[in-house]
């Protein structure tokens, strides 16, 4: 059945432009990749190898049958965004095109690449970069071998027009040449995620995940007459909307900076986007850099899932807290977003007259859910709480609540990092680096079977850069209790759903303050080293970078801005040795854009060198040690 789909959609693809193409899109078809089990590296263990998943207090039942669902969710269950990246952002109507995507796999005849080149369909203008047409796009989209498209690339049709959305998988796995099969849950280290939302033609819809202030936005709309691009405020006052094209350009320049690998999840309005994280999860609580995902089931693993298409992949679901978080007026924020959408439906002008919310609650296709996506409100909306930051989670009707979030937990809860590719382990040398990660303290943090103690600690500690810390504090003025709904709800929700409070059993209350930052100052957690081989660079920003040839290459300057992939080898070093860390830092701060990225590599100054009495053969058996966890003799 899927090679049948697959075909079909290859058919279609080929034909693009012809009659018999509009003809074939009305038998609404749909596809995405699975890799086969066989062609996988590193497959998910079975539940009952788990002991972790056997112990889960909220009554969640582990078995084969829900980590395959989770699996199948990671690859495809897309939450309905294709409305948002399709319809509103129009990722593929400007240079980067369906058609071009499918010629460009085409080429590969059957072999995988890790970085598929797309050929520009027109010529755009994105900052000071210019792409011409036929120019080939890095795009980081990783193809697996004999794949018809790109891992995570989920193509639809509906309303006559072929749509894409994206599955989790695109960023958490990568097409591995050297054997052929694909890695689950690495890392995907040159993915061009801020590339690809620039090449879309509606980018502005991402502005809030940019540092555009403002006083930026007031000048777009100084001196403009434009009656189409007005709207009514909350206040019933008409307003001038910000030009559109300019606010484009501006968000455009942003987006591009950002590194390979990397992507804006925070709804700050800072430009300080983080490196994206592997998905080898077990034992790695709490989640995300800050440890802001840290209740419910799977230790707030399950909230973690949900938060890309709960919170990232559409911005209107932000609309009711877009006022107290970001300052702006909800009927302005939503204006913004709509009135350059690519699909003329979800277009706002004041022509339609009605002011952007109403508007769009006439075309909106999930109603009673806020924004586009496949969403419930949680029992706190439109209030924040550590259930979500947006008082709205994942959930997919005809199913009960976080039915596919749950899953995914389990999922990547089930997945191991493959052997590293460092060649014969050595357990002599790596015995060697154990005693020196003992000795040099590493341990006192990085302790027990995950190598973590599941602490948040205080930035200013660390003394890594603060903005992804402080990122939340905002939210700390309309903070609700985390409240849930029982796993058994049904989505759509009855008119009196059930709720109980999730707790967090294994932080202080002084932690959990530091992981939204309601201490104004906030913190990140004491990460998992499981799988370090595979996601290099290091550090909170990501920004402890050395590329294969050592310092020649330093810095996110020498390597993912050069399209090179940092060497784990050469970066961890650069992590344990103050004088090698110093260059990598000097490289990211002479380079104005990471700057205002808040990408700098400093903090974390426990240095394992010479400093500090170890010798470079203990730092090469530490390194051993810490790449090769997973190796086997």
């Amino acid at each position: 059945m899927r090679l049948r789909k697959a075909l079909l959609w290859s058919t279609i693809i080929l034909l693009a432009g012809t009659g018999l193409y509009a003809a074939l899109r009305q038998l609404n078809p749909s596809y995405t990749y699975i890799t086969p089990g066989e062609k996988v590296l590193n497959p998910a263990r079975e539940a009952s190898g788990i002991r972790q998943l056997q112990t889960d207090p909220y009554g969640i039942q582990v078995d084969n049958d829900m980590i395959a669902f989770g699996r199948q969710a990671f690859y495809e269950q897309t939450f309905g965004n294709e409305v948002f990246f399709s319809d509103i952002l129009g990722i593929t109507d400007g240079a980067f095109t369906i058609p071009n995507i499918a010629k460009a796999v085409a080429k590969l005849r059957g072999q995988g690449t890790t970085n598929l080149q797309v050929e520009a369909a027109k010529t755009v203008k994105l900052g000071d970069r210019v792409i011409h047409k036929g120019e080939l796009i890095d795009t980081g989209l990783d193809v697996a071998k004999g794949a018809y498209m790109p891992l995570g690339i989920r193509l639809s049709n509906s309303e006559g027009k072929t749509k894409v959305g994206v599955g989790c998988i695109m960023c958490h796995a990568i097409s591995d040449l050297e054997t052929g099969k694909v890695i689950e849950g690495v890392t995907n280290p040159d993915i061009n995620v801020g590339l690809l939302l620039a090449l879309g033609t509606n980018s502005a819809a991402f502005f809030t995940h940019t540092g555009i202030t403002d006083e930026q936005i007031g000048k777009l709309a100084e001196g403009l007459d434009d009656y189409k691009h007005t709207y009514i405020n909350s206040q019933g006052q008409r307003k001038q909307l910000p030009d559109p094209q300019k606010l484009e350009a501006m968000v455009d320049a942003e987006l591009v900076k950002w590194p390979p690998g990397y992507v804006d999840t925070m709804i700050d309005r800072k430009s300080n986007p983080v490196q994206i994280p592997d998905s080898f999860t077990l034992g790695d609580h709490p989640y995300s850099w800050s440890g802001l995902a840290a209740g419910g089931p799977f230790k707030g693993l399950a909230i973690l899932s949900g938060i890309p298409n709960g919170q990232n992949m559409d911005p209107l679901n932000q609309s009711e807290i877009s006022e107290p978080v970001f300052g702006i007026d909800k009927e302005q924020y939503v204006g913004m977003i709509l009135q350059n959408a690519a699909n003329p439906k979800y277009r706002y002008s004041t022509d339609q007259g009605s002011k952007p919310s109403k508007f769009f609650e006439k075309i909106d296709p999930t109603p009673g859910a806020t924004g586009v996506n496949h969403l419930v409100p949680t029992p706190a909306f439109p209030r924040s709480s550590l259930v979500s930051l947006v008082g709205n989670i994942a959930s997919v009707p005809g199913h009960t609540v976080s039915r596919h979030t749950l899953a995914m937990a389990a999922y990547q809860n089930a997945l191991v990092p493959p052997p590293s590719r460092l060649g014969k382990l050595d357990r002599q040398l790596a015995r060697k680096g154990q005693d020196v990660f003992k000795r040099a303290g590493c341990i006192s943090c990085h302790a027990g079977e995950f190598l973590t103690n599941n602490r948040i600690i205080a930035s200013h500690i660390i003394g890594t850069n603060p903005s992804r810390a402080k990122a939340l504090s905002g939210s700390k003025k309309f903070f609700a209790p985390p409240l849930m709904y029982t796993f058994d709800t049904p989505v759509p929700l009855p008119e009196h759903p059930k709720t109980f409070k999730i707790g967090i059993d294994y932080l202080s209350e002084d932690e959990v303050k530091m992981s939204v930052a309601h201490d104004g100052k906030g913190g990140y957690k004491v990460p998992s080293l499981n799988g370090l081989y595979w996601s290099a660079p290091y550090l909170h920003d990501g920004g402890v970078a050395v590329g294969p040839k050592g310092g020649t290459q330093l810095g996110i300057p020498g390597t993912l801005y050069q399209g090179i992939v940092p060497d784990p080898v050469n970066s961890l070093r650069a992590m344990i040795d103050r004088d090698l860390r110093k260059q990598v830092v000097e490289a990211n701060h002479n380079h104005k854009d990471l700057r205002k990225l808040n990408i700098e590599g400093v903090g974390h100054d426990h240095y394992v060198d010479s400093k500090n009495g170890f010798t470079k053969e203990e730092q090469d058996a530490l390194i051993h040690y810490l790449l090769t966890l997973h190796d086997k003799e």
